[in-house]
C-alpha cells in the first residue's frame, strides 16, 4: 500500500487562488517600496552558520535550521566528542551552513561584502522566504516569506519617520485600516535597566519584558527572577506594568523614570522627535503609539524599535516589526555604519486580509475569456482568435478537448471566468463569434473584424 504523502509541520502548499492573493500583497508592497526609493536585492537561502549564529540571542539561535554537511560528515567527529552526546560540541563538526532566520543579518553581510559597489545611504527591499524551527500555530510557520525595507549609511531619525510612513502607505493601499504601529527605543530600555540596577542583565530584562502580552505580568516577573534580576529591581520597574495611557502620558512617565540615565534620556529625545514629526506630516490610516513594554528580543537593535499589530478585533500576532541597528555591520568588520529597517509579516497580513474579506474580487481571476471547443475545425478557428486576444493582453484560453458543452461551462464557472466565447459551425460560416457574460447570461455576437470592439468592452 502506497504511503500517504505529507509535508513537514509548519509548511504549506499554495493553491493558484492563494498565490494570486499573495502576489496582490507582494505587488502592493513592491509598488510602495519603489515609490519610496528602495532597490531590490536577493541573498542565498542558506548562509554560513557563523554568519547567523550569535546574532539573535540565545532563544533565536535555537530556532535556526542547521544543514548537515554533505558526505560522511559523522566520520569527522572524534570519538570523545561523539560519545559525549553534547549537541553543542558536535554541531560545529557536522554542520557549517544554516537556513536564513531573517533577512536583516544576511543584508548586513551583503553590505559588508559589496560596500565598494553601493551608494550610501543605501535603501534596499527584499522579499524572500526564511525558516525558523518554531512551534507551529495560527499565524506562525516554520517556512514563511519576509518582506524587508532597510536604509544603511544614515543615522538621521528622518529615516524612522519615513519607514513609519511606508508602513502606513502599504496598509492603506491594502485597505487594512486601523493597524497600530507601536514604537519604543532600546536606549529607553537600557536606561530603565540602569536606573533599576539591572544594567548588566539588559538582554535578559528585555527578552522577558517582550513577553508581557504572551505570559502576563506574573510570568514576566517570574522569568526576570529566574534570570537573576532582583525583586527590588523588578519593583522599581513596576510603572512598566501599569496601564500605559496616552502617548503624552507615557512620555511624561518615562521622563520621570529616566531622569538619572543619560542613555535613557537620549532614547526619550529620539522617541519624542519621531512622534512630533509624524504629528506634523500625518498618517493616512495607521495609528502610532508608544509602548514602553515593547522590547523585540533581538540583540542587534540599538535605537527605535517598531511592532505593528492588526486592527482591533483581529486575533493575530504582530504583522510587522523592525528598528534601528547601529552596530550590525560591525560584527562583519564594517564599523560606524548605522542602519534602520522594517519587516512586513506577509503570511500574517494574508490571514488578516482573508479574515476581514479585504482581497478584491478581481485578484482571484485567472482568465478573462475561455473559448469553448466544438470540434476540430471550430477549435482551430478559436485558437486563432485566442492568439489574437492574448497579443492584446487579454487572459485567454481554449478548452483543449471536445468534451460535452455542459462540462466546459462548469469548468468556466469553477475558474470564475467572466466571459465564454462560443464559436461553432454557424459562427464559422458567418465569420463571427458569440460572447456570453457568465454572470448576467447576456450574449453578444461579434464579427471577426470586431475583436477590438470586444476587447474594449472588457
Amino acid at each position: 500500500m502506497a504511503q500517504k504523502p505529507s509535508i513537514p509541520k509548519g509548511t504549506r502548499d499554495f493553491t493558484p487562488s492563494e498565490i494570486a492573493k499573495r502576489n496582490y500583497i507582494f505587488d502592493t508592497t513592491k509598488k510602495n517600496f519603489q515609490t519610496y526609493g528602495f532597490q531590490p536585492i536577493e541573498t542565498p537561502s542558506f548562509e554560513n552558520s557563523e554568519t547567523l549564529l550569535g546574532k539573535y540571542g540565545e532563544e533565536g539561535d535555537r530556532l535556526i535550521f542547521k544543514i548537515l554537511n554533505s558526505g560522511d560528515f559523522i566520520s569527522k567527529v572524534d570519538d570523545d566528542t561523539y560519545s559525549s552526546k553534547n549537541s553543542t560540541a558536535i554541531a560545529p563538526k557536522i554542520t557549517e551552513k544554516a537556513l536564513r532566520y531573517d533577512l536583516t543579518v544576511p543584508f548586513a553581510r551583503y553590505v559588508v561584502m559589496h560596500q565598494n559597489e553601493l551608494d550610501f545611504p543605501f535603501k534596499r527591499y527584499q522579499i524572500q522566504p526564511v525558516w525558523r524551527a518554531d512551534r507551529p500555530q495560527k499565524g506562525r510557520f516554520r517556512e514563511f516569506f519576509q518582506c524587508d525595507a532597510d536604509v544603511v549609511g544614515s543615522d538621521s531619525l528622518l529615516q524612522e519617520v519615513e519607514l513609519i510612513q511606508l508602513y502606513d502607505a502599504v496598509f492603506s493601499d491594502l485597505k487594512l485600516e486601523g493597524v497600530t504601529i507601536k514604537m519604543n527605543n532600546r536606549k529607553i530600555l537600557a536606561g530603565i535597566a540602569e536606573v533599576i540596577g539591572a544594567k548588566d542583565l539588559l538582554v535578559d530584562f528585555t527578552v522577558a519584558l517582550d513577553k508581557l502580552d504572551k505570559i502576563g505580568e506574573d510570568g514576566v516577573k517570574k522569568e526576570m527572577l529566574a534570570k537573576g534580576i532582583s525583586e527590588a529591581a523588578i519593583e522599581k520597574a513596576a510603572p512598566l506594568f501599569e496601564p500605559q495611557g496616552s502617548n503624552v502620558d507615557q512620555l511624561n512617565r518615562l521622563e520621570a523614570l529616566l531622569q538619572d540615565s543619560e542613555e535613557g534620556k537620549k532614547g526619550l529625545e529620539e522617541l519624542r522627535f519621531i512622534m512630533e514629526t509624524i504629528s506634523v506630516v500625518g498618517l493616512q490610516s495607521a495609528k502610532l503609539g508608544i509602548d514602553v513594554t515593547l522590547a523585540r528580543g533581538l540583540n542587534y537593535y540599538t535605537g527605535a524599535i517598531f511592532e505593528v499589530s492588526a486592527p482591533e478585533g483581529v486575533s493575530m500576532g504582530s504583522i510587522g516589526g523592525g528598528g534601528r541597528y547601529d552596530d550590525l555591520t560591525g560584527i562583519f568588520g564594517l564599523r560606524d555604519v548605522s542602519g534602520v529597517g522594517i519587516s512586513f509579516g506577509l503570511d500574517r497580513i494574508y490571514l488578516v486580509l482573508e479574515e476581514l474579506n479585504l482581497f478584491p474580487q478581481s485578484v482571484d481571476k485567472s482568465l478573462d475569456v475561455l473559448c469553448l471547443n466544438f470540434g476540430q475545425k471550430e477549435a482551430l478557428a478559436s485558437l486563432k482568435l485566442v492568439t489574437v486576444l492574448r497579443k492584446k493582453g487579454v487572459l485567454s484560453d481554449l478548452y483543449p478537448s471536445g468534451a460535452k458543452i455542459q462540462k466546459q461551462f462548469k469548468y468556466a464557472n469553477n475558474r470564475n471566468v467572466p466571459y465564454v466565447i462560443l464559436l461553432g459551425t454557424e459562427e464559422l460560416n458567418t465569420n463571427s463569434f458569440v460572447v456570453k457574460h457568465m454572470e448576467s447570461g447576456k450574449q453578444t455576437t461579434y464579427a471577426f473584424s470586431e475583436v477590438d470592439t470586444f476587447v474594449k468592452s472588457l
